[in-house]
């Protein structure tokens, strides 16, 4: 990739500016989409990139979902646009409140979570929508090992030494907004100072930075969840197992998150800049990935199906030049790969990529 280092990419980014009020609105859907699918589907949420779309953008939801799942990616969605109009008043600096307020807003209310222990016993605990944790939180790394995070008496004073640090960083401008962001995230997730949402705050809070600071926003794809999780794994080994000390790692300590970082942010504007600037009809998006069809016959079905309510194979026939044994060929393909999928309505169709 030509700009997949930052300054490239922000260069080209930059060279794009101002940009339209078109190329505005078909980024900010883009992004909308992806982020809230990915961050909630990285922990767990099951609605399918093309539910999201449609309930996001259009408040339907279709087929089948749990109602846990749909007001969660909702919550998801206010919580993005809170985020994001904070970010632009620029001259109030970060507060607790804020982040406790965000992480209320995506968890709405306080809710019961039932285990079951060895032996049967089944034990229950109170998830607290806004407020830090009261009870140890841990988790069983890949490796198997336990990894511990702050214990509760200490997130109150590590979440205030987070926040004063980060106000004074971002006056003292040593670190990059890159840097900043990437390091408030790294602190934040060695404090886990929720028992529920830590995750989904974390990935809110990067954006949060790089708004500030004029930055593209990004999306952590949750098809490459693993190369994540290892960065933030690679950074624990480095800094060591002390929560406290995770807490306040300095920006040398997290080499391997900070490379992992970097790369997604160049990757993510970079990929804004061709979604921008890309004139090339056979070219569409789905989840950030840039897809080039072998074919133009897919653009011609994708762009009849954008245009007409309702298609039959017959329609297709007349509208693209193509036989219908081609079409149903093609058909079949961009069903697999979930760009397409039929509608309600016989002969209707719903397309998810984008160009």
């Amino acid at each position: 990739m030509k700009y997949l280092n930052i300054k490239k990419a922000l260069a080209a980014w930059q060279e794009l500016q101002p940009l339209s009020e078109k190329d505005r609105d078909r980024l900010s859907r883009r992004f909308t989409v992806d982020f809230n699918y990915n961050s909630n589907h990285i922990e767990g949420n099951t609605l399918t990139y093309g539910q999201t779309e449609i309930l996001l953008l259009f408040g339907k939801v279709i087929g089948e979902a749990s109602v846990r799942d749909v007001q969660e990616m909702t919550a998801s969605n206010v919580g993005l646009r809170m985020m994001t109009e904070e970010a632009k008043v620029k001259e109030i600096p970060l507060t607790q409140n804020f982040i406790r307020t965000l992480h209320k807003t995506l968890l709405r209310e306080d809710y019961t979570v039932y285990r079951n222990l060895p032996g049967g016993v089944q034990t229950s605990y109170v998830i607290h929508a806004g407020q830090y944790k009261t009870r140890p939180n841990s988790v069983i790394t890949r490796y198997g090992d336990r990894f511990e995070y702050a214990s509760p008496e200490e997130t109150p004073s590590l979440m205030a030494d987070l926040v004063d640090w980060y106000n004074k960083a971002e006056q003292e401008g040593k670190l990059t907004p890159v840097e900043l962001a990437a390091l408030f995230h790294y602190r934040y997730i060695r404090i886990h100072p929720f028992e529920d949402g830590n995750g989904r705050i974390a990935r809110l809070m990067v954006n949060f930075i790089l708004t500030r600071h004029d930055y593209p926003m990004i999306v952590v794809r949750s098809r490459k969840k693993s190369e994540y999780l290892e960065a933030l794994h690679q950074a624990d080994l480095e800094v060591g197992p002390v929560p406290s000390d995770g807490a306040h790692a300095d920006i040398k300590d997290i080499r391997p998150f900070l490379k992992y970082f970097n790369d997604l942010v160049a990757t993510e504007v970079y990929n804004d800049v061709l979604f921008v600037s890309e004139k090339n009809e056979n070219v569409w998006w789905y989840d950030g990935e840039r897809i080039i069809f072998r074919t133009p016959n897919y653009t011609k079905i994708l762009n009849a199906m954008r245009t007409e309510p309702t298609l039959t194979l017959a329609d297709m026939k007349e509208i693209t030049g193509i036989s219908i044994a081609a079409i149903q060929k093609l058909l079949d393909q961009l069903i697999q790969k979930k760009y397409v999928e039929r509608g309600e309505k016989d002969g209707s169709w719903r397309v998810f990529v984008t160009q």
